[in-house]
C-alpha cells in the first residue's frame, strides 16, 4: 500500500464541508446527513475492510478495499448520486475470491473530494492512474455501472495495459442516452418528496416491495445533491473494437437514461471478446448479478 494513503476515513469531513457544499450540495445540513448515513453503513460492511485515503490531482479519493491482500485485484466504480455503499450486497461474495476496491468517484456523494473533470478529457483516466498508483495495483479487473461503466470504458480505451477485464452493468457512453428525464424532473418538481419518489422508480426501476430501503435513499440522495448535468461523451465504433480485454455488458431493457438494445447492438458488432446480458423487463438500477459477475471474472 502507498505510503502516501491514510487510512483515517473522516478527518477531512469538517475541513472540505464549505467546499463540498457550493459544488454538490444542495445544503451543508443535507451533506451532513448524507455523510452520517454513509458511516453508519461503513460501520455495518459484511466483511472486513480498510478504509484508504488517496491523494490525486483532483484531491483525496476515498477507496473501501476488502478481500485477501494477494487475491487478483478488481476496481469497483458506482454511478451518478452513489458511493462504494453501492457495492454493500455484493462484496462478501466478491471478497472471498478477489482484492476489491470499491472508489468514491471524485464529484459523487460519498467521502473523495467534490472535484468534476471534464469527461471530454483525458483528466478521467489521469485520476484513475493516481489511484491506482496509490493502491500499489499495476492492472485490475473492472466492475463499473452508469457512469462508472462509462470511467471504466474511457480507462480501458486510454490505458489497455492497466484493464484485464471489463464488467459493465447499464454503463453509459455505448447507446444513446435519453433526456425525456429532464423533463419529467422539470414537472414533478413542484411535487415535492413525492415527485422525487415517482421520478426515481421510473428512472431506476426500483418498483418492488423489497426494494424499498434503497429508493428511499436514492430519493434523499437527489434530494439533498446536485448531479452532474454534463452528458456521457459516446464511445467511437473504432474506441470499441480497440478493447483487447473480455468484456461483460448487462442491461435492463426497460433502462430509462440509455438505450439498452443500441448499448448491446455496438457492443456485439464491435467488441471482439463480448458476452452480452439483456434483463428482461429491468430498469437502470441492475441488481443480483452477483455470481454472473464473479463468474465472469474469474474466467
Amino acid at each position: 500500500m502507498s505510503t502516501n494513503a491514510s487510512t483515517n476515513a473522516d478527518t477531512h469531513t469538517a475541513t472540505h464541508t464549505a467546499t463540498h457544499t457550493a459544488t454538490i450540495y444542495k445544503s451543508a445540513a443535507g451533506e451532513r446527513e448524507l455523510r452520517r448515513r454513509y458511516l453508519e453503513t461503513l460501520d455495518n460492511w459484511p466483511v472486513p475492510a480498510e478504509r484508504i485515503r488517496i491523494p490525486t490531482r483532483e484531491g483525496e479519493t476515498f477507496v473501501l478495499v476488502s478481500g485477501p491482500p494477494d487475491a487478483p485485484p478488481v476496481v469497483l466504480l458506482h454511478g451518478s448520486g452513489a458511493n462504494a455503499t453501492m457495492w454493500q450486497g455484493d462484496a462478501a461474495a466478491w471478497a472471498q475470491h478477489f482484492r476489491t476496491y470499491a472508489v468514491d468517484v471524485v464529484g459523487e456523494p460519498g467521502l473523495s473530494a467534490p472535484s468534476r473533470p471534464p469527461l471530454a478529457s483525458d483528466a478521467n483516466a489521469r485520476w484513475l492512474d493516481e489511484v491506482l498508483d496509490g493502491l500499489g495495483v499495476p492492472a485490475a479487473s473492472f466492475v463499473a455501472t452508469s457512469l462508472g461503466g462509462w470511467l471504466a470504458l474511457d480507462y480501458a480505451t486510454r490505458r489497455p495495459d492497466r484493464v484485464t477485464r471489463l464488467a459493465l452493468l447499464c454503463p453509459g457512453g455505448l447507446g444513446k442516452q435519453r433526456v425525456g428525464l429532464l423533463f419529467k424532473t422539470l414537472l414533478l418538481r413542484p411535487f415535492g418528496r413525492w415527485g422525487m419518489h415517482r421520478l426515481v422508480r421510473g428512472a431506476t426501476g426500483l418498483d418492488t416491495l423489497e426494494a424499498g430501503p434503497v429508493l428511499d435513499q436514492v430519493v434523499l440522495t437527489f434530494t439533498q445533491f446536485k448531479p452532474r448535468t454534463e452528458r456521457l461523451p459516446r464511445f467511437s465504433d473504432e474506441a470499441l473494437r480497440g478493447l483487447g480485454v473480455p468484456v461483460l455488458l448487462i442491461a435492463g431493457t426497460e433502462d430509462a437514461f440509455f438505450d439498452s438494445a443500441d448499448s448491446a447492438r455496438r457492443v456485439r458488432e464491435n467488441v471482439p471478446d463480448a458476452t452480452v446480458r439483456l434483463l428482461p423487463g429491468v430498469g437502470h438500477a441492475v441488481f443480483g448479478q452477483t455470481d454472473t459477475v464473479s463468474e465472469f471474472l474469474r474466467g
